[in-house]
């Protein structure tokens, strides 16, 4: 028995979630977590991968059927989010679901010609999405974005660069934020482009980074690539408002996979708690070693219940949208902060043992930032927050 393990919740979570919930943590235990450390030194992981998941439902998950995809509600991604969270490797997690954010302006705003081009062969593995959005000079900053898409015929001509992209050197499909008002510098002019992995002018350089070692994250640059107007995704100009929708479901996925990373820590804390002796006794029996696991627990708890609650009233359309996107922003912050807490008390009871590599712990140590930072900084989530509540 796990230290944290729960019942299943049956407010929440359905017999067919929990069928999902076990099928996806054999495979992960079976296909991922062994690899891990191999494949984080390595900087990369196998590309068979993408289909081997696909296989089991993972790619397509909430998806249309007429695309390859099952049909699924909030709470199957939130299991599929908890369930990677196990393999304490954000790397792996966050290029294998890169088109968990490439694909979706695709199937809402896309024309069905670039749909049925883009989603099956995705949704099978065989090719992979990445979302191109950050810019050197702006972070999440989207609505000032400078990357220009020039309408010149029936092509843009694209000049510009996106840095920070997961799997951008492996993607087939990049669904890229591009400003085709140029004469307008706010939202207003910023449209969705999809964008060909192979188009002429395109070069990616791969980055270095403090955490998630096997994800590739890369920095493009556009040099006058030329993009078939055929390729806007959604209306001219109105591309910022599909971004932002794209942001609120990223961020509730990052906040639960941030707690299944802080309940990863407590777990292999609780485990050497137990084993490590001091004086001859368990260091389990010293009272500060047992009060640092329950703030652990305590703050995997609080933060794992806000996101529950949250998921419910999104689905069920229970509070307006200005609050949901309010509290999304601020469960990110709760449970990435949790994610924090716990990597680092789990380091220090740890002690010699959690500086060393290979333990789950001191890569989600290193881990930390990235999920305070991606899909919006803590910063901005706090301020987006404040202005959806009228503060």
């Amino acid at each position: 028995m796990e230290f944290l393990e729960t019942p299943p919740l049956p407010f929440y979570f359905t017999p067919g979630h929990e069928q999902f919930r076990a099928s996806l943590r054999d495979f992960i235990a079976r296909e991922i977590t062994p690899f891990v450390n191999e494949w984080d030194e390595a900087e990369t992981f196998p590309r068979s991968l993408y289909e081997s998941a696909a296989r089991i439902g993972i790619q397509g998950l909430g998806y249309p059927e007429a695309y390859g995809g099952t049909e699924a509600d909030l709470f199957y991604q939130i299991v599929l989010s908890e369930e990677f969270g196990r393999c304490g490797c954000g790397g792996v997690s966050a290029s294998l679901n890169s088109h968990s954010i490439a694909l979706p302006p695709i199937l809402k705003a896309g024309s069905e010609a670039i749909r049925q081009r883009v989603i099956p062969p995705v949704l099978a593995g065989r090719k992979i999405a990445a979302l191109a959005v950050t810019e050197p000079s702006g972070g999440s900053d989207v609505a000032h974005l400078r990357t220009t898409a020039v309408r010149d015929g029936d092509y843009y001509v694209v000049n510009g660069e996106k840095t920070f992209i997961t799997s951008g050197m492996r993607a087939d499909f990049i669904t890229a934020a591009v400003r085709t008002d140029p004469a307008n510098k706010g939202a207003g002019g910023i449209s969705a482009l999809l964008i060909e992995g192979d188009t002429p002018g395109l070069t990616r350089t791969a980055l270095k980074k403090m955490g998630w070692w096997s994800s590739d994250t890369a920095h493009l640059r556009f040099e006058n690539c030329r993009v078939p107007v055929a390729n806007l995704i959604g209306e001219e100009n109105q591309g910022f408002k599909t971004f932002m929708n794209n942001f609120n479901s990223e961020r509730i996925f990052m906040a639960a996979q941030a707690c299944a990373y802080a309940e990863v820590c407590l777990q292999e804390a609780v485990d050497w708690a137990r084993q490590r002796m001091i004086d001859g006794r368990p260091l389990s029996e010293r009272q500060v070693a047992r009060h640092k696991l329950m703030d652990m627990t305590v703050r995997i708890d609080a933060a794992r219940a806000l996101i529950y609650d949250l998921a419910y009233r999104i689905q069920h359309q229970l509070a307006r949208p200005a609050q949901l996107v309010a509290r999304v922003c601020l469960a990110k912050v709760q449970a990435t902060q949790a994610m924090q807490f716990c990597a680092d008390q789990a380091v220090q009871l740890l002690g010699g043992m959690g500086f060393m590599r290979g333990t789950r712990s001191e890569r989600i140590y290193r881990e930390v930032k990235v999920m305070m930072i991606g899909g919006g900084s803590e910063e901005v989530m706090k301020d987006l927050a404040a202005r959806q509540l009228g503060v």
